[in-house]
């Protein structure tokens, strides 16, 4: 097989390896959040217990892209779509890992149901995980408009965890709640906002992919 061809399929799979990625870490966020709604903590144990799935794959892509690197040397294009590969990865399986917290402090918290005891943090819980769904879905359909969209998105999801903790403060002041509570909450909050960055940081690695540039800055 001529090197172009075979360079090609490899390029192939590493974006279908990418797509089973995103779907691994799709259905992280899909299950935590209902986890969450529901207080199903069997729901919430398996999170925790298939976050290796998606590290496995994140070493099958990093071990992948590496490869296609030293041993066919791509350039301009090819080289932009594996570095990308290297970078999306690191932040799908942050998301992954951060779902898995999440799932953790789930099991964590007794007491009032932190829908009802933090209001602000289903509308967070919400738009994260579709901010998630459409980075994967821009980043596999090479849709820059969507990508844009998941960027101002992040604005919403910022201002919702100032408005959480501002009503964490005021619970622990006024209720009397205990201080690992309004801990455990407020990590919740964080780890969202910080799944929330890695989406929008998916969306910038298309840019780069698409156009060489990221936040306005040529770099390939």
């Amino acid at each position: 097989m001529a090197a172009r061809p075979t360079f090609d399929h490899e390029l192939e799979q590493l974006n279908t390896d990418l797509i089973r990625m995103g779907a691994l870490v799709e259905e992280a966020i899909e299950k935590v959040v209902s986890a969450f709604q529901n207080e199903d903590y069997q729901l919430a144990k398996s999170i925790v217990e298939h976050d290796r799935q998606i590290n496995e794959i994140e070493k099958i892509i990093e071990s992948r892209s590496l490869s296609l690197m030293l041993r066919q040397q791509p350039v301009a294009g090819d080289l932009r779509l594996v570095s990308t590969a290297l970078k999306v990865v690191t932040d799908m399986e942050r998301i992954g890992d951060q779902a898995a917290d999440i799932a953790e402090l789930i099991l964590h918290i007794k007491g009032p149901h932190i829908y009802e005891v933090v209001q602000h943090i289903p509308d967070m819980a919400k738009n994260t995980k579709q901010m998630v769904h459409d980075a994967i879905r821009a980043f596999v359909d090479r849709d820059l408009e969507l990508a844009g969209e998941v960027v101002r998105q992040d604005d919403t999801v910022d201002d919702l965890f100032n408005k959480v903790k501002a009503e964490v403060v005021k619970i622990m002041k006024t209720e009397n709640a205990p201080v690992d509570h309004g801990i455990d909450f407020l990590m919740i909050a964080k780890y969202l906002e910080r799944i929330g960055d890695h989406a929008v940081n998916i969306c910038e690695w298309l840019e780069f992919r698409q156009t060489g540039t990221i936040n306005q800055t040529r770099l390939l």
